[in-house]
């Protein structure tokens, strides 16, 4: 690959990476403890990872075990639960906090599949605001006289197969998640 297309290159793997992150925290009947990624606990005053303070684990398929390595964090823990977005709540017996996920209805499945491809469409968009960016670019160079005109038309078809494959690994990324989703 021509080294003055990787920078865009780059950035469209990070596009969909990010879809990827996003897709991981988006919830589908079954445990993943990646759901937890974001959560932040207040640990001695500092807002920290659930993954620094405690032991997760998925003993079952609808199950997150949190294990904290301090009997005081259970509270934390538990607190940083209720008030984010998951939408469970936590049960402990002082020792470990417990996650039950219940079975995700038929609405709440097709619900979740929408907002999967509405995801997958932002990262197109996102990936195609880049192709934009960079056939901008190679214009500006074609311009100042740098680069010969083929040069610049191969250029852009190079960006042109770029934005086709990362647009094709989030569509079959959107139709795995989706599938995933509404298996029941």
């Amino acid at each position: 690959m021509d080294e003055r297309l990787q920078q865009y290159n780059d950035k469209m793997q990070k596009t969909h990476d990010n879809l990827l992150g996003e897709f991981g925290s988006i919830r589908a009947g079954r445990a993943n403890p990646h759901v937890l990624d974001r959560l932040k606990v207040d640990y001695y005053g500092t807002p920290t990872g659930l993954q620094q303070v405690a032991n997760i684990s998925v003993p079952e398929p609808r199950m997150i075990l949190i294990q904290p390595w301090e009997a005081s964090m259970v509270r934390e823990i538990e607190k940083a639960i209720l008030t984010s977005d998951l939408g469970i709540n936590p049960t402990n017996d002082g020792k470990v906090i417990r996650l039950v996920f219940p079975e995700l209805t038929e609405e709440r499945r097709k619900e979740l599949a929408k907002e999967v491809k509405k995801k997958g469409e932002n990262a197109k968009v996102a990936v195609r605001n880049i192709r934009r960016d960079a056939n901008d670019n190679l214009k500006k160079m074609g311009k100042s006289n740098d680069v010969s005109e083929d040069e610049i038309k191969q250029l852009e078809d190079e960006v042109q197969k770029l934005t086709d494959k990362f647009i094709a690994t989030i569509d079959k990324a959107v139709e795995e998640k989706t599938k995933e989703i509404l298996t029941v």
